[in-house]
């Protein structure tokens, strides 16, 4: 018997099934999307040099534009076509394998359990057309990568089924997990998102410039032509500032799933995001002067590896702490009345605005606010401190003054400014080690824990 012979039992092996990987090409619209990639070289070419291109338009007879035409528009399509043609994608049992490239090939492995978040996105007239783009966070990419276009069931099918892998699910029953269900949480009316950005500070500064600025040239220079093509622009940018905000975070929709909080949003372009769970570094309440009055707050996050910065654009402060409690379970918003501010004694380094500092440490996060008028308060978790700094300038080491300074694993820096030298060492060792036992303790970043 094979049991009896020492060694058999380990060289006998059954043959694992290997799974057929399918590639797949991107929805049949997307050639013509690329099809403009020759022409986009001609216009930048032109816009280069506008003057030399006026003189070769106008040397140019109509036969010639014809030809022209004639020739490009062939190009064009064959190159849209040719670079969809190559383009291809599978999904295997541990990547996603991306083939691009007419002449230079480029194939991409991304490894799904380094995504960070799968984005679904849909511009105007992608809506139109019934696709979407398909945009992947992953951890080391300075860039996202992207699939555009697919159809828009198949991009979300495509989503639920990275995102079940990614949380374990086996390769052959991941597609038959679908999508998530989703409970939302908050949704931002129209009218409190145009009030908030009528009463943000950057929209009132532009439109200040906008009215002071065209005065004091006309006194200067007596010129129209001047005053114009300054006033103009100022103004443009007022309104274009506040109208971009108002399309992009227009029906902002923040639900909750088992792979993340989701968030929806966008009057012509929708993007269907996720914040991914466990891995928010750093989550800032603001609030402006001119939101206070009606108790209004903006979230925003620090994701490592991560585009998506908004979580709530603009909501009561007592919904966005229950949104915030999703984000970092366990964990309470600090009252602005308990933050301990610097002492007295800092004002003579930074004189009134030393006010607007304050910190407060609790079982679960790091809060550290700065700003007298613009007030922002920041939360790191204990889990996602990389590292604890202490820094004193000269004219602090005179007033025995200090600031500890908490980074994060999204690059990113939360100070806590002016505190006591005793005080400030204290912080140091203590937040050290909570930062230590914070990562023995923490949950493991994984989709659907």
């Amino acid at each position: 018997m094979a049991d009896d012979v020492p060694g058999v039992a380990d060289d006998v092996r059954e043959a694992k099934p290997q799974r057929t990987v399918t590639e797949r090409r991107l929805h049949p619209v997307t050639p013509f999307r690329r099809a403009w990639a020759p022409v986009a070289v001609l216009v930048g070419w032109a816009a280069h040099d506008p003057n030399q291109t006026q003189e070769q338009l106008t040397r140019l007879t109509t036969t010639t534009l014809l030809l022209a035409l004639a020739v490009l528009v062939p190009v064009a399509s064959a190159y849209g076509f040719l670079s969809w043609w190559f383009t291809h994608f599978a999904v295997t049992d541990g990547e996603l394998r991306i083939r691009t490239g007419l002449l230079f090939r480029r194939t991409a492995h991304i490894r799904i359990e380094r995504i960070q978040a799968v984005d679904v996105t849909q511009p105007l007239l992608a809506r139109i057309a019934g696709v979407a783009k398909l945009r992947l966070d992953v951890v080391g990419a300075e860039k996202k990568d992207e699939l555009a276009f697919l159809g828009e069931a198949e991009a979300r099918e495509l989503r639920a089924e990275l995102l079940a892998r990614a949380a374990g699910f086996a390769p052959e029953t991941a597609h038959e997990v679908g999508e998530a269900p989703a409970r939302e949480l908050l949704r931002v009316p129209a009218r409190d998102l145009a009030i908030a950005l009528v009463l943000t500070g950057a929209t009132w500064g532009a439109l200040a410039a906008a009215l002071v600025v065209p005065p004091l040239l006309w006194l200067a220079t007596h010129s129209v032509v001047t005053v114009l093509a300054t006033g103009l622009p100022l103004l443009g940018a007022a309104g274009a500032r506040s109208a971009g905000r108002f399309v992009g975070e227009y029906d902002w929709t923040v639900g909750e799933s088992p792979d993340g909080l989701r968030i929806d949003h966008g009057l012509l372009d929708r993007a269907h995001e996720t914040v991914p769970p466990g891995r928010v570094q750093t989550v800032r309440i603001v609030e402006p002067l001119l939101w206070r009055r009606r108790g209004w707050v903006r979230v925003e996050l620090n994701v490592a590896g991560s585009a998506n910065s908004v979580l709530v654009p603009v909501a009561p402060r007592e919904a966005a702490e229950a949104v915030i409690a999703r984000v970092l379970p366990g964990t309470a918003v600090p009252d602005p009345a308990s933050l301990a501010r610097p002492p007295r004694r800092a004002g003579r380094c930074v004189p009134l605005w030393w006010r607007g500092y304050g910190i407060a440490v609790t079982d679960t996060v790091f809060a550290a606010r700065h700003g007298l008028l613009h007030r922002s308060l920041a939360l790191v978790p204990h889990a996602k401190v990389q590292s604890v700094r202490l820094s004193q300038g000269p004219w602090q080491r005179l007033w025995r003054l200090a600031d500890v300074h908490v980074d994060t694993g999204a690059d990113k820096t939360v100070t806590a400014r002016l505190r006591d030298v005793q005080e400030a060492a204290e912080l140091l060792h203590g937040q050290a080690e909570r930062s230590r036992t914070g990562r023995r303790d923490a949950r493991p970043d994984r989709w659907m824990a």
